[in-house]
């Protein structure tokens, strides 16, 4: 295993994380045992990084990861998010950064992992009704309190970066970023380096697209790629031509499509940790394969080339999702 540190932060990480949010919800039926033989095959094979929300399966997600805590808590860099709010039936109910929620958030995320200090404490993301250092205080005082250790963002903003950084040092921001998703190039990656952030992107295989497994958009009633404007119609049809020209460029470098767009994610910069999601171990193992790819000033332009920025058609959230980014 590769280890990579978060920005300038004392946080060092494996260089691919796991995300396990997928474990719970959003793409099909969970199958918690073979989630669970994942994480702990995860762990044999040196990944630190895990990444959850109080929001996936309704504090699940949190208690599935609590399974794995209770073993292996000292192996593991613990990461979890609050903000986001749901009733009992998943519905969204919006967005909560107000300074007692921000506590009463942890303290239940803390009560579903059945641990004390949740390592690396996301805001998933920015209560636009409340002034970002009213939320990053709260979650300063939560590191005072000895029940968090260090602090992220998901999907903000710079200027709400800066002024959170200004509050209080943010360890990692987590954004979508792929070779289909490239928005951060634009000022947030830069932003992140200016002010020593880590920059750990979620969906870095584009939930699923760039795997080159995805043929056809013909999901289950569960799975989230059903609402996604990226997956719908002539949409889905040009960015699966986009996926063709990956997967002839993976067959050159005797690797899968997946192993080369996450390698391509990699080579982004050492402050970059993925954190690509799967429930199978299978996946897993073909996602850690990338860490063996090398890619030559070449291999990357002519993929960017292929797949330049802004190449993917179609939103990469259903519209109502939308207004909640980059804020």
């Amino acid at each position: 295993m590769q280890y990579r540190r978060l920005g300038k932060s004392s946080l060092v990480v494996s260089a691919l994380g796991l995300g396990c949010m997928g474990m719970s919800q959003s793409y099909g039926t969970p199958d918690d045992h073979e989630s669970l033989a994942t994480i702990h095959h995860g762990i044999d094979c040196g990944i630190t990084m895990l990444d959850t929300a109080d929001m996936y399966g309704g504090g699940s997600n949190e208690e599935l990861l609590s399974q794995i805590l209770a073993k292996r808590r000292n192996e593991v860099v613990l990461a979890t998010k609050f903000g986001n709010m749901r009733n009992p039936d998943g519905r969204f109910l919006g967005v909560n950064g107000r300074p007692e929620y921000v506590q009463q958030a942890c303290e239940a995320s803390l009560k579903r992992l059945k641990i004390s200090t949740i390592d690396l404490f996301y805001l998933h993301r920015v209560d636009t009704g409340v002034p970002i250092e009213d939320t990053v205080g709260a979650m300063a005082r939560l590191i005072e309190q000895g029940k968090v250790r260090y602090l992220g963002l998901s999907e903000a903003g710079a200027k709400t970066i800066r002024r959170a950084h200004r509050t209080y040092p943010i360890t990692a921001l987590q954004s979508e970023y792929s070779l289909w998703t490239r928005d951060p190039e634009e000022e947030i990656l830069s932003s992140c380096r200016e002010l020593g952030i880590g920059f750990v992107p979620y969906s870095p295989l584009g939930r699923g697209m760039l795997t080159g497994q995805v043929k056809t958009a013909d999901f289950g009633p569960k799975d989230f790629r059903r609402m996604s404007p990226r997956f719908q119609g002539e949409n889905f049809q040009k960015n699966l031509r986009l996926v063709t020209r990956v997967e002839e460029l993976a067959a050159e470098k005797h690797c899968t499509p997946a192993q080369l767009a996450l390698s391509w994610v990699l080579a982004q910069g050492q402050d970059v940790v993925p954190i690509p999601g799967t429930k199978r171990r299978t996946y897993l193992d073909q996602n850690l394969g990338a860490l063996d790819v090398t890619l030559t000033p070449s291999d990357v332009r002519r993929l960017e080339e292929a797949f330049p920025r802004g190449a993917a058609v179609g939103a990469r959230y259903p519209e109502e999702y939308m207004n909640r980014l980059g804020v």
